[in-house]
């Protein structure tokens, strides 16, 4: 791992890491394969925690490293519930929230961020604790949400991409930063494909009714 964290190209007169470049173009190819709602998903995810939590603790930033050991536990329960909630027709079943289960995800990402910062600011684990902790919270509910199968994940990435571009940037992770811009770019189109598969299933599912 220490080769990995301290070689690499220089792109555009900043040094990128071969750990950081391999870890961040895994976790582009996770969003790519969450919208095709592939079980691949998972195990890419894990191998891309693996390196980024290498990435983010050499940068001082506590709660992004953190985040990743528990992305890599929730990625063990995405897996295992995506396994057993496969449609032999449609494949994945992705399905919208209920009203309380939005405002239950809403509730953690509000108190986890609040409970989140203050430990990483008594602890002196980040230089950023606030921005780092809505990161670090925000990506462990989306990844819950997505093992959930709920649409609404991709909306709560949206919201980590946007906190995420200038942290990345303010730390001198400048890759990663443009991989977050790109990751915009996936999550709308990711959002809009899961919306259309449900709406695919809810349309054959009225069928037989109206037919007879």
């Amino acid at each position: 791992m220490d080769l990995l964290l301290h070689h690499g190209p220089t792109l555009f007169g900043q040094f990128v890491s071969w750990a950081e470049m391999i870890g961040q173009i895994g976790a582009l190819a996770v969003v790519f394969l969450a919208r095709r709602r592939s079980l691949a998903t998972w195990p890419v995810q894990m191998a891309a925690c693996a390196l980024l939590f290498a990435v983010y603790a050499s940068a001082h930033l506590g709660g992004l490293a953190f985040r990743q050991v528990i992305v890599f536990a929730i990625s063990v329960f995405g897996l295992v519930a995506w396994m057993r909630q496969r449609d032999p027709v449609y494949g994945l079943a992705v399905r919208h929230g209920t009203w309380p289960q939005r405002l239950g995800l809403a509730g953690l990402l509000v108190g986890g961020t609040v409970a989140m910062a203050l430990v990483l600011d008594a602890l002196g684990a980040s230089w950023a604790p606030w921005p780092d902790a809505a990161i670090f919270v925000g990506t462990a509910v989306a990844f819950l949400a997505q093992g959930l199968r709920l649409i609404e994940f991709w909306a709560i990435w949206l919201l980590v991409d946007a906190i995420g571009v200038p942290l990345q940037m303010a730390s001198g992770l400048w890759f990663s930063a443009a991989v977050y811009v790109v990751f915009a770019g996936l999550v709308v189109h990711g959002w809009w494909s899961w919306a259309r598969s449900r709406r695919t299933v809810d349309t054959a599912g009225r069928e037989p009714s109206r037919a007879g």
